[in-house]
C-alpha cells in the first residue's frame, strides 16, 4: 500500500496496516461524532476495559481498511478480516501503548492536506 498514507503495527507476528479511509472516517464520526473528538474520547476514558476496548476497536477498523482494500483490488484472493477478538487474544496491554502511536500516525497521514499556491500576480515583478 502507500507508506504515506499508512502506519505498520505488529499482532501475532504479523504486519498490519493501519490506514485511515473514508469509509474508516465515517465509521469513527458514526462512534464518536467526528475525528475531533477521538483522542478526547479515548483520553477521558476513566474505565480501563472501555479504554482497551476502544483502542482495539479502533485498530480493528483502520488494519481492516488495508486487507479491505487488498481484497477490491484482488477478488481471487480473499483475505479475511481482522476481528476484535483476534487483536485481544494475538496482543498484550503493553502493545497497545505502541499501538497508539501507529494510530496517531495513521490517523496524521490520513488527514494530511499538502497545500500548493499559486503564485499570485500581484507579488510578481512587472517585466
Amino acid at each position: 500500500m502507500d507508506n504515506e498514507r499508512s502506519s505498520i503495527i505488529n499482532i501475532g507476528g504479523e504486519a498490519y496496516e493501519l490506514i485511515l479511509t473514508t469509509k474508516a472516517t465515517k465509521q469513527i464520526a458514526g462512534r464518536y461524532g467526528g475525528l475531533e473528538n477521538l483522542g478526547e474520547k479515548l483520553m477521558k476514558n476513566e474505565n480501563f476495559e472501555m479504554a482497551i476496548g476502544e483502542i482495539v476497536w479502533l485498530i480493528t477498523v483502520l488494519a481492516n481498511q488495508a486487507i479491505m482494500i487488498f481484497n477490491l483490488r484482488h477478488r481471487d484472493e480473499q483475505k479475511p478480516l481482522l476481528t476484535e477478538d483476534e487483536v485481544e487474544l494475538l496482543t498484550v496491554p503493553s502493545d497497545l501503548a505502541g499501538y497508539k502511536a501507529a494510530i496517531t500516525e495513521a490517523l496524521y497521514r490520513g488527514t494530511k492536506r499538502n497545500v500548493e499556491s499559486e503564485p499570485d500576480p500581484k507579488n510578481t515583478e512587472a517585466e
